[in-house]
């Protein structure tokens, strides 16, 4: 009795996961199905996905698969035309297009920063959790398409990935330099405890005219002089620039 029961409940689950996959096939291929008829129709790939996920929100998975199957080529016609036809869904667009592999996560964060600035810092992580070891590019071209956004980026990246906030720093001072040491005051007092190492990495990676102020910063942060100065010369200022501001 007791192996009929366990058989019985086998088969049901077998059943309910063909259901559903049967469910999820048959969705695919009506999507496939509008999809190119509209292609066909001469309306733009953009345009078809915005109109299609217009009807169906709560497919944008299956959308975007479908999509990304047919044109891979045209990841961003497919990014752009979904991100208009639900902006809110940014970061799940994003998502689905970087375990896609069509194109690398700077690509990506690129277009969808420039489509929905607003939701900047909500594309970097989503693109920094699914590629950790480009953080530094992620950040320096979410910066670099959106600038007014720079300092909310370094923040909420920093923030999210602790680990990795000398890398954050670094994208930042690579696509605006001349904001070094707003960016090492703010990083500083986020992660006060590194705060020497942040103004060596930050004086060795930026122009050393900006050694000065990049001290400046971190003794207005809250680090001692002396500390900060030693901080900066370990980065590659030279001592006597300091000496003469004495």
């Amino acid at each position: 009795m007791n192996k009929l029961i366990v058989l019985l409940l086998v088969c049901g689950l077998s059943t309910g996961a063909f259901a559903k996959d049967f469910a999820q096939y048959k969705q695919e291929r009506l999507i496939t199905k509008l999809l190119k008829q509209q292609v066909n129709q001469q309306i733009s790939l953009k345009n078809s996905i915005s109109s299609i996920l217009t009807i169906y929100p709560e497919q944008v998975d299956v959308v975007l698969k479908v999509a990304l199957d047919e044109y891979p080529s045209k990841y961003k016609d497919i990014m752009l035309g979904a991100m208009e036809a639900e902006p809110v869904l940014a970061c799940e667009v994003i998502e689905i297009v970087l375990n896609a592999n069509v194109a690398n996560a700077s690509e990506v964060v690129s277009i969808a920063v420039q489509a929905e600035p607003a939701y900047a810092q909500e594309i970097v992580n989503v693109a920094a959790l699914n590629s950790p070891a480009d953080i530094e590019n992620i950040v320096r071209v979410a910066i670099l398409t959106e600038p007014v956004v720079s300092q909310a980026v370094v923040t909420n990246t920093a923030n999210s990935f602790p680990d990795q906030v000398l890398s954050v720093l670094l994208g930042a001072i690579k696509a605006v330099p001349e904001k070094v040491s707003t960016f090492v005051k703010h990083t500083i007092a986020l992660f006060p405890t590194d705060s020497e190492a942040i103004v060596t990495h930050a004086v060795n990676s930026s122009d050393k005219k900006h050694a000065s102020k990049i001290v400046d910063s971190a003794i207005q942060a809250g680090l001692n002089e002396q500390d900060a100065i030693n901080a900066a010369i370990a980065g590659g200022a030279k001592a006597e620039r300091f000496a003469q501001n004495k």
